[in-house]
């Protein structure tokens, strides 16, 4: 991302909100949210033109899931996925307070913000406290988010082995769209990218408001717990980075673990070795 091409950011804040856009542009390409005592998430993410939305906030088929957020399963046997809205584990899951947001520290094309969350089990207790640091990179024709998350455990904390948990993007996919996907080792097929380790992943879709596909890769950090982590992609193309596949793991009171992410949109079927150039400064 050339000096030559930076782009300016604008910025609208709120205390539940934070809207990034192009300066003179009049959509917004990024939008943070972080409602009181729910979820926090970003949506939309928009493609890099500008042209058409990437994510998808409470699909029919998974009410719970609100375009690129983070989500765990049996953390001592509360679940931080479904927020109550199946009957089958209402009782057991917890419950999401992000503090209220920051302003965020915006110089040219380049924006930092972070969102810290407390998780709470069903009788109100605390377990986690989530922090997410988050920083834009915007040029003028594409854009990088790139995300630390960091969880501190208020208590002796066992994560179940699950197949799904973690970082996770929900794009808008429906049964007549065609999408496709490709990892950093050359999986192209959904079921063999389900549950496949990778350094990256990387899906695109036809896009409504645009002629053609575009997506999103998500990429894990070498320095990551467990890497190359598993992946979940998901028969509707949703789709993450979750180490509890494999197995479970621990956090002892006061403990804190960090991941790192990359987040890629990008115009058109995914190209691996942009994706590839992207994960090398990345890892750098």
């Amino acid at each position: 991302m050339g000096r030559k091409s930076e782009a300016k950011l604008a910025f609208s804040h709120k205390p539940d909100s934070i809207s990034f856009r192009r300066e003179g542009a009049a959509e917004d390409l990024v939008v943070q949210n972080a409602p009181p005592d729910a979820r926090p998430y970003l949506h939309p993410l928009r493609a890099p033109d500008g042209r058409g939305i990437l994510t998808e906030d409470r699909p029919s088929h998974h009410l719970w899931q609100h375009g690129l957020y983070f989500g765990l399963n049996d953390v001592n046997g509360v679940g931080f996925w479904m927020e109550g809205l199946s009957e089958h584990c209402r009782e057991t899951d917890g419950t999401f307070h992000p503090r209220p947001l920051a302003a965020p520290e915006v110089s040219g094309g380049t924006a930092r913000w972070a969102v810290v969350t407390e998780y709470r089990d069903p009788a109100g207790k605390a377990m986690l406290t989530e922090e997410q640091g988050l920083t834009l990179r915007v040029t003028e024709d594409g854009y990088v988010l790139d995300l630390d998350w960091a969880l501190t455990a208020a208590a002796d904390l066992r994560f179940g082995r699950y197949d799904y948990g973690g970082l996770f993007l929900r794009m808008p996919w429906r049964e007549h769209v065609a999408a496709a996907v490709i990892t950093s080792e050359g999986v192209t097929t959904q079921p063999e990218a389900e549950h496949h380790r990778a350094r990256w992943v990387a899906v695109w879709m036809n896009i409504e408001g645009r002629d053609g596909p575009a997506g999103v890769a998500i990429m894990d950090h070498p320095g990551n717990p467990d890497h190359p982590v598993t992946w979940r992609v998901d028969g509707q193309y949703g789709f993450g980075p979750n180490r509890c596949i494999v197995g479970p793991w621990e956090l002892a009171k006061g403990e804190r673990t960090l991941s790192r992410y990359r987040i890629l949109p990008f115009c058109g079927p995914a190209r691996a070795d942009a994706v590839e150039r992207s994960y090398a400064d990345f890892a750098s």
